[in-house]
Formats: structure tokens, sequence, C-alpha cells
């Protein structure tokens, strides 16, 4: 009688293990950083943001008519720095197709990230400002850099990556945004926040 009630609770012990292992693999386990944005569908935050190279005010509403690229960076983010050229070739890249890029820094001193780019190149075909209350970062839910959305001409959010982006990919999302295709969110590595470097 012991045995039996020994196997029955190694079986019982057995299966408590698997049912967690389980649920932990699936929904409890997921990385909550790999949701999708609510934004996509629906219309893009209006923030007015300051221009890194004039100072003058830039709101994103003044896009409209365009599909707008808005990509998050900081100085301090090593991905950005990596991403940085592919951003810069495919601003010049689509230039001529109705494409306006815009560069946000987030949680930067405006003075690092206009030595980040002076380092790196700024390009003649791309907006930078900065969001210095933060209101574009919350207003896209931003969880870390870099992180870039694609906007259609109505001014919907249609696409997202999370992570660091390369020119190829870049390229084939502003395809199927020209194409009229929504390209969803794609996650293609980690986003660093400030507390990260």
């Amino acid at each position: 009688m012991r045995g039996r009630l020994a196997r029955w609770l190694a079986f019982g012990a057995v299966g408590a293990s698997l049912a967690l292992a389980i649920a932990f693999s699936t929904r409890f386990g997921s990385d909550p950083g790999l949701v999708d944005s609510p934004l996509l569908g629906n219309p893009a935050p209006g923030v007015e943001l300051v221009d890194l190279r004039t100072a003058a005010m830039v709101d994103l509403d003044q896009f409209r008519g365009d599909i707008v690229v808005v990509n998050f960076f900081a100085s301090w983010c090593l991905q950005c720095r990596t991403e940085h050229p592919a951003l810069l070739a495919s601003a010049d890249a689509f230039s001529d197709r109705g494409v306006s890029f815009v560069q946000i820094a987030y949680d930067d001193r405006p003075d690092d990230s206009r030595a980040f780019l002076d380092e790196l190149g700024w390009s003649d075909h791309t907006t930078y400002v900065t969001d210095p209350s933060s209101r574009a970062a919350i207003g896209f839910g931003l969880r870390g850099v870099p992180e870039t959305f694609f906007i259609d001409r109505q001014g919907i959010v249609r696409g997202k990556i999370s992570g660091e982006s390369n020119a190829l990919l870049l390229g084939q999302t502003l395809d199927v945004m020209l194409a009229g295709g929504d390209p969803g969110s794609k996650t293609v590595g980690d986003v660093q926040t400030r507390g990260d470097e």
C-alpha cells in the first residue's frame, strides 16, 4: 500500500511540474516586450518636438501625406550607433518616393544627440528632433531604443520594428507600405533603456 501511494505521489509531482513548465513556456513565460504595439492600426500621436538643428518646433502632423518613418535613438545606445548607417542610406534611397524620416532623441541631452549625429552623420532627408518632456515616447509606448514606427499617408501607424534594424529590413517594410500593405510588428533584437548602459 505504501509503495502504491509513493508511486502516485511521484506521478502527481511529475504531472504538476509538467503542467507548470507548459504554463510558463507559453503565456506566463513570454517576454512582455514582444507584445504588439497597441498603436498598430491607430492614429499616430500628435506631438510637438524641438528640431535639433534649428530649435524650431516640429509637429508630426506636418508630415501628413507622406509615409513617415519615426525612429527613436539615443547617443548612449550601442544598437542605435550600429543601425544609424542603415537609416542614413534608407532616408536617401526613399527621399523621392514620398517617405519622410524623423529621428527622435530619447532620454538624451541635445548636445549629446548632436555630437552623436556629428560623428555618425546627418541626413539631408531626415528631421532630427528631441523629446524633452518624453511626450512622444509616452505616446508611442516606447519600451526602449532603438524602436522604429511606420506611419501611412493618412497618419495611421502600420508597422513597428523593435531592436536594431538594417537597410534590407527598412527597405522591405517601406516597399510594403508603398504598395499599400500593412507590415505589422517585428522584433529583431533587444531594446535598451538608460539604466542598461
